[in-house]
């Protein structure tokens, strides 16, 4: 087993609280797990991706060679397009619908997932939407990992465990929100490859 995964999207949506559930996730299945971070200007909404590898492996870099990750999960819809020279030709790309505008001259929401429905393999979501919709904003990266769960390689219920140990510090309410969260895009991919 070996999944190169590029996390990307804005700083403050919770790309790093994404990389260690799928962290903590692999461990606890026994794996292997490099990460690299590039934060950017996290702190004044600036891009924000990590590398992260898993394998049953030891892996020696921590970085993904240019075409040959697969997986890039976004946050954000314009951050995915930046990392798609990154993919492999069969990767798959998990990008949340919803952008982050940021900058004045941001490109039309229509054209960016005009590039991304050209990927072979991608799935959009609108996870603020439905982040929103069960009672969590800020719930939208968790979203997204559940929208990526099924091609991730790890037990879903390795990824609710994380999910626990994660946020268990901040109370019982917290965790369940996540995993409702979880579950709502990982049910949304499901029926995506059902169709």
């Amino acid at each position: 087993m070996k999944k190169d995964i590029i996390l990307a999207g804005v700083g403050g949506q919770g790309i790093l609280s994404i990389a260690a559930a799928i962290g903590t996730a692999a461990i606890s299945e026994g794996l292997f797990l490099k990460q690299a971070e590039v934060h950017g200007m996290s702190q004044r909404g600036g891009d924000v991706h990590s590398d992260l590898r898993i394998s049953d492996r030891e892996i020696a870099s921590d970085l993904i060679p240019e075409g040959k990750a697969d997986m890039i999960l976004s946050v954000e819809p314009m951050e995915s397009l930046r990392y798609l020279p990154m993919l492999a030709s069969d990767g798959w790309l998990i990008t949340n619908s919803n952008p982050y505008v940021n900058i004045p001259d941001y490109p039309e929401i229509d054209s960016i997932i005009g590039e991304i429905n050209k990927v072979k393999q991608h799935i959009v979501i609108d996870a603020n939407k439905i982040a929103t919709d069960i009672g969590s904003k800020r719930s939208a990266n968790m979203v997204i990992l559940g929208a990526a769960a099924p091609f991730i390689g790890l037990k879903y219920e390795s990824l609710e465990k994380a999910i626990g140990i994660l946020f268990g510090r901040k109370g019982e309410d917290v965790v369940n929100i996540n995993l409702k969260a979880l579950n709502e895009g990982f049910a949304f991919s499901k029926k995506l490859i059902k169709n």
